[in-house]
C-alpha cells in the first residue's frame, strides 16, 4: 500500500509517520479511532508474526476508553486467547481459511475460545461453519460483488466485504 519495504514489526513509529497512504501518514489506531468516534461499528484484523506479546499492551491502551461498538480478531488464535485473558470486553473473533485441516481448526478454536468466526467465503455452506454458526455469529470474507453478496448472506451473519461487494 505505501511501496516501501519496510516491516512493521521492526519499524519505529517515527519511521512509519513518514510512510503515505493517499494523501496523509498511515493513521494510528488511536487517530482511527478518534476519527470513527463510535459513529460505526469496527472490526479491527490483528496480523502478527512472531510479535504476539507485544500487541496486547498496545491494543489494550488504544481501546482503553474507545466506547464505540468494536470487535478484533486474528488468524493467530493466541490473540483472541489474550484478548479473553487480558481485555475481556473487547468482542474477540478467529479468522479462519477454507483450506485448515479439521484437526488444526478444532485446536485453534479451542485455544482461541472466539465469539465470532470470520471464515473464507468458500467455506460457507460446509456442514462445520453450519454446526459453528448455530453456537456463534459467523462473518464471511472477502465478498467483492452482488453475487459473492447474495450467496454469503445466506450462510453468514455478517459480510466483511471489498470492492461492490458492500451492502
Amino acid at each position: 500500500m505505501c511501496s516501501s519495504q519496510l516491516l512493521i514489526a521492526q519499524a519505529t513509529h517515527a519511521e512509519l509517520s513518514r510512510l503515505r497512504v493517499g494523501d496523509g501518514p498511515i493513521p494510528t489506531l488511536e487517530s482511527l479511532l478518534s476519527l470513527v468516534d463510535g459513529r460505526v461499528p469496527l472490526l479491527l484484523e490483528v496480523k502478527v508474526e512472531d510479535d504476539v506479546w507485544r500487541w496486547m499492551p498496545a491494543l489494550k491502551r488504544a481501546l482503553r476508553d474507545y466506547r464505540g461498538r468494536h470487535g478484533v480478531m486474528s488468524f493467530d488464535p493466541r490473540i483472541p486467547r489474550l484478548l479473553k485473558t487480558n481485555h475481556p470486553r473487547v468482542r474477540r473473533g478467529l479468522i479462519l481459511k477454507d483450506n485448515v485441516w479439521p484437526l488444526r481448526r478444532r485446536f485453534a478454536m479451542s485455544l482461541a475460545d472466539p465469539q465470532f468466526l470470520a471464515v473464507e467465503r468458500a467455506a460457507l455452506g460446509k456442514s462445520w461453519v453450519a454446526k459453528e454458526r448455530a453456537r456463534m455469529p459467523v462473518y464471511s470474507w472477502t465478498i467483492r460483488g452482488p453475487q459473492q453478496r447474495l450467496q454469503a448472506q445466506v450462510h453468514a451473519d455478517a459480510l466483511i466485504w471489498e470492492a461492490d461487494g458492500r451492502p
